[in-house]
């Protein structure tokens, strides 16, 4: 049983998602889990100036994902930034390249899930995960997010992230916020929900 996590991560907060839903996925039994992160669109003069070449580096040894590998996953769990209430443009770019995959049904059935990041704390990080998952009804794919059986998504002790719609953290203004201990476990939550689901929906 094979759950793939595809991000995009220009600063690094999703990138930190993305590893702690994959060790949620890992920890159940049978689950193959690989990660992957989507191609970069900007040139690197615009990334430099961007200030983002740093951590981009730190990522350095994540495979590229390609379109075709999306079909061999039995579960797919995208990970994205928040650009203006959606998702990335490298990210849309990706999956706008899917429609070979759309034409043959190759992702119907299988179930998808959405994890994000803003700078703010009501910065579109729900209008993010819904609309991304237009494209995974699309693809036919049976959409999941982070059940309210993750209690960390309650608490008002804090300032942090998670909606029953998906994992998410709030990196701040400056991107110095990194991701908190309670986000982190939802992300784990999150990764090992999916994994479960997948494994029965797999037989």
């Amino acid at each position: 049983m094979k759950v793939l996590v595809v991000y995009y991560s220009m600063y690094g907060h999703v990138y930190q998602l993305a590893k702690s839903i994959a060790a949620g996925a890992a920890s159940i039994e049978g689950a193959n889990v690989e990660i992957r992160r989507v191609p970069e669109t900007l040139p690197r003069e615009v990334l430099e100036k961007m200030g983002a070449l740093k951590t981009l580096e730190a990522q350095k040894d994540v495979p590229v994902c390609t379109v075709s590998e999306l079909e061999s996953a039995d579960a797919i769990i995208f990970g994205t930034p928040t650009r203006f209430g959606n998702m990335c443009g490298q990210m849309r770019q990706f999956l706008d390249a899917t429609g070979g995959l759309w034409a043959r049904g190759a992702l119907v059935g299988k179930v998808g899930s959405v994890f994000t990041s803003s700078g703010t704390q009501h910065g579109g990080q729900e209008s993010t995960i819904l609309s991304f998952h237009i494209t995974l009804l699309h693809q036919g794919m049976v959409v999941a997010g982070l059940p309210y059986a993750f209690q960390g998504q309650t608490r008002i002790d804090e300032v942090t992230g998670g909606s029953p719609y998906g994992a998410y953290t709030i990196a701040g203004p400056d991107g110095s916020r990194k991701p908190t201990e309670n986000e982190l476990a939802g992300a784990r939550f999150q990764g090992e929900y999916i994994a479960r689901l997948a494994k029965k929906l797999a037989g």
